[in-house]
């Protein structure tokens, strides 16, 4: 027998800084007053929950180059972060690891 499992919708893929805006804290569609879930592209790639950052996400630097990766939950940064300079060496003042939103280590 094969379970199927129900799994959360992401809703839809939009571009970064292009379709989305940010109001009070939370991000929506520049046309909507329901906070965005989905999935973003472009020179910041992730998903959002609710409005806000949730789950892995990357940033990228106008030249393709990392800036920083890491994982967001409810918004925060959690676990291990690496941020870049424009050249891809680590930027050891900002990479860390994060709870609730704040470096820890």
């Amino acid at each position: 027998m094969v379970r199927v499992l129900p799994s959360l919708t992401w809703g839809e893929t939009v571009e970064y800084g292009e379709d989305l805006v940010e109001r009070e804290g939370l991000y929506y569609k520049k046309s909507s007053d329901i906070s965005f879930t989905g999935k973003v592209t472009g020179e910041q790639q992730g998903k959002f929950k609710h409005g806000k950052h949730h789950g892995p996400w990357t940033y990228y630097w106008e030249n393709g180059q990392f800036l920083s990766n890491g994982t967001y939950k409810d918004g925060k940064r959690v676990g291990p972060w690496f941020d870049y300079f424009k050249n891809g060496t680590v930027d050891e003042k900002y990479t860390g690891t994060f709870k609730d939103g704040k470096k820890v280590k």
